[in-house]
């Protein structure tokens, strides 16, 4: 073994101790380990412990703007606690649609000195309190600084996350010592029925002679499987709904189900962190036979060839879930990838749209870029199996390449894949795409998973015609914002100045914010910061109205409390039912003086030179648009050489439960710490205090340059 391999496996082993030691120190039954790879914008899962590998399948991939906790801890680096089932429905409604059950859960941030590398989750059953307790709480805290310690010391560990997760045996606790061997089978064959045991990963691991013979089958033939694998007749969705559940909440459940040809048996689970005991009994003897469950696939050796039943409903109703939450093209070929190439065990994915006559590849995952070069821009003419089922609109399956060239003579075999599904994505009755999945065994295809592919295809071609649709009326939007907002800011002797405007990351991120900054003559100069009501298109257009109409009336030399007055009565003349919050700078950069009026803004910051910050208080008057003769009094105040002047919209400092004031106090204290002598570091630096603003932030800092400093614009 090489020394690099060596030291691969010495970090792995290293993180998995430190994944386990934080399991073990806050009591939690399950934990899960992201990593988050260098310049990435997910997260990977790389190590699980105390739970089957297969229900983390949806979570193996998180993007870090996914309504996920973990992506909100290490997006904002905070721990973020679920502490019931109400709590995650009303924050987390995806997570609730796919697990339903009673747990409680923590999420945190790794990080590496300031940066972020990784994220961790801990699970406790419903049983916990919803509160996480002290104790609880430093050993979360301890767990994510030693977990971000080893992964900065060990980056070969994000470079290339596992393609499957690493599953780790529950660090359990000493338990009492088992009793004489004969003793506790005596006590076992006492008691009626037949008993089990599953194991961390939902596999048999001891069965009485009563069981096997409950169940039908041969001890040594269940063994080391999966219930629902060895017996299809298991393969049920109420089945692995409550198992899920007992993994999950570690509460007892229990659930019926039938043995062919008519045998009713009652199953009771008893689970704890590292497995569960089950207890199975005979019920409806004598009743009627009742009929046997439909089988997944024809055949016994097709049974095996995919999925099973109660696998592809949970992985349907998880990608339903994601859909809903994708915003454009990109997003949906995201949580495709995310969702359809675990489930169903594909290696490679494209996803391709009819464009302008041409087949375009949207996106991929597991090929090469120069591949997916090659088969772009297709012309729909071509004789291949993306563009046939997109004009058929019927999914075409081949198991070998031998079938594909049979029905594809043209056809070339450049991904070394060895199976290949052809979907058509259908939406409003008509295909607008098509996808391909790829795998690299060989694959059977039974009709039970072609027709849950068909399915979950389905899904994936109605939420890209929205996301396109989004996309669309996006670009629209954009445009529209960018005309409205200067281009660039005006060049003005003895004056530097920066400017930034953020969407709220919501809609069409469009909305009414908006800044200017006017050249008057040499000496003089006008600023300008508002908000327009709304988040759309409507609320961009007023606002290049109310900007205009503020850039018109400053231009002719007007007194701030003028400027806002014409501009209210212009915005009442408009009849719209939208208002507009406003501030107005006038500044004299030769007697160092500014002179303010407001329309229900904001107050601005001003951070002199020694580093002291005040807050610019003015009579605010009334919002634009609410009264047509409203009154704007205006209010003087020094603005010395080497000041910094920020004039900014709500967004910046707006926080659930935050008062108005305290957030104005909170962030001149963080204007107070900020270097002044850059100003577009300046405004990054302020902009990261807004973190993910929950209204549009407009952002002008202006800076009056010392009689002897180049001058700036």
């Amino acid at each position: 073994m090489s020394r690099r391999v060596a030291q691969h496996s010495g970090a792995t082993e290293s993180l998995d101790a430190a994944l386990l030691q934080v399991v073990q120190e806050s009591a939690a039954s399950r934990g899960l380990l992201y990593v988050l790879p260098p310049g990435a914008d997910a997260l990977w899962l790389t190590a699980l412990t105390g739970g089957p590998r297969e229900m983390a399948v949806p979570w193996t991939r998180v993007g870090l703007t996914d309504r996920v906790a973990v992506a909100d801890a290490v997006r904002d680096r905070r721990l973020v606690w679920v502490g019931d089932m109400e709590e995650m429905a009303r924050r987390y409604p995806r997570t609730a649609l796919v697990l339903p059950y009673d747990f409680a859960l923590a999420a945190g941030p790794l990080l590496a000195g300031d940066a972020p590398v990784g994220g961790l989750v801990l699970l406790w059953p419903g049983a916990h309190p919803p509160r996480l307790g002290a104790g609880e709480r430093t050993a979360v805290e301890a767990g994510c600084r030693r977990l971000g310690e080893l992964l900065g010391q060990a980056p070969e560990e994000r470079v290339r996350p596992a393609s499957q997760p690493r599953s780790l045996p529950h660090p359990s606790w000493p338990r009492t010592p088992p009793a004489d061997a004969g003793e506790l089978a005596a006590f076992i064959e006492r008691l009626p029925g037949g008993a089990c045991a599953l194991d961390g990963t939902g596999r048999f691991t001891f069965l009485t002679p009563e069981a096997a013979r409950i169940l039908g089958a041969d001890p040594a033939d269940l063994l080391g499987t999966l219930p629902w694998e060895a017996l299809p007749w298991l393969d049920v969705a109420e089945v692995e709904d409550r198992y899920r559940r007992a993994v999950m909440s570690e509460q007892p459940t229990s659930f019926t189900a039938v043995r062919p040809p008519g045998t009713l048996l009652v199953f009771e689970l008893y689970p704890d962190p590292c497995g569960i005991s089950v207890r199975i009994i005979r019920a409806g003897l004598g009743a009627d036979p009742l009929p046997e469950p439909p089988r997944l696939a024809a055949d016994p050796a097709d049974s095996t060839a995919g999925p099973g039943r109660a696998s592809l409903l949970y992985h349907l109703m998880h990608l339903a879930g994601t859909l809903t939450e994708a915003v454009g093209a990109q997003d949906v070929v995201n949580q495709a990838a995310d969702q359809l190439m675990p489930a169903l065990g594909a290696t490679a994915m494209a996803l391709m749209a009819q464009r302008d006559g041409r087949l375009r590849i949207l996106g991929h995952r597991g090929y090469e870029a120069e591949l997916m070069e090659y088969f772009d821009d297709l012309q729909l003419t071509e004789d291949t199996p993306a563009v046939r089922v997109l004009e058929t609109g019927a999914a075409e399956f081949f198991t070998s390449f031998e079938e594909l060239r049979e029905a594809y003579p043209h056809a070339v075999h450049l991904d070394g894949k060895s199976s290949w599904a052809f979907l058509p994505l259908v939406a409003s009755g008509r295909a607008i795409g098509s996808l391909v999945l790829a795998y690299d065994r060989p694959q059977h295809f039974p009709p039970a998973e072609r027709a849950a592919l068909t399915a979950l295809v389905g899904l994936v071609g109605q939420a890209l015609e929205r996301g396109r649709l989004y996309d669309t009326q996006y670009a629209v939007a954009h445009r529209l914002q960018g005309a409205l907002l200067p281009q660039r800011l005006p060049s003005v002797p003895g004056l530097s100045a920066a400017a930034r405007y953020r969407p709220a990351g919501h809609g069409l991120e469009v909305g009414g914010d908006f800044y200017d900054l006017i050249r008057l003559d040499d000496d003089r100069a006008a600023a300008v910061i508002g908000d327009v009501q709304g988040h759309d298109i409507d609320a961009a257009a007023l606002m290049g109205q109310v900007r205009t109409a503020v850039h018109g009336h400053a231009a002719t030399g007007a007194a701030p409390g003028e400027v806002l007055g014409t501009t209210n009565r212009l915005l009442g003349g408009l009849d719209s039912d939208r208002f507009a919050s406003c501030l107005y700078a006038h500044l004299d950069l030769a007697r160092g003086q500014i002179c303010l009026a407001s329309a229900g803004h904001p107050p601005a910051v001003l951070r002199h030179p020694d580093g002291r910050t005040d807050v610019l208080r003015v009579p605010a008057g009334l919002l634009l648009g609410i009264e047509r003769q409203a009154d704007y009094p205006a209010v003087q105040h020094r603005l010395p050489a080497g000041s910094v002047l920020v004039l900014y919209t709500d967004g910046l400092i707006e926080h659930p439960g935050l008062d108005p004031d305290d957030a104005v106090a909170a962030l001149a204290r963080l204007v107070a710490r900020t270097d002044p002598t850059d100003l577009d570091r300046m405004a990054d630096r302020l902009l990261d205090h807004a973190g993910d603003p929950a209204d549009d932030v407009a952002l002008l800092l202006i800076r009056p340059e010392p009689p002897d400093a180049p001058d700036a614009g």
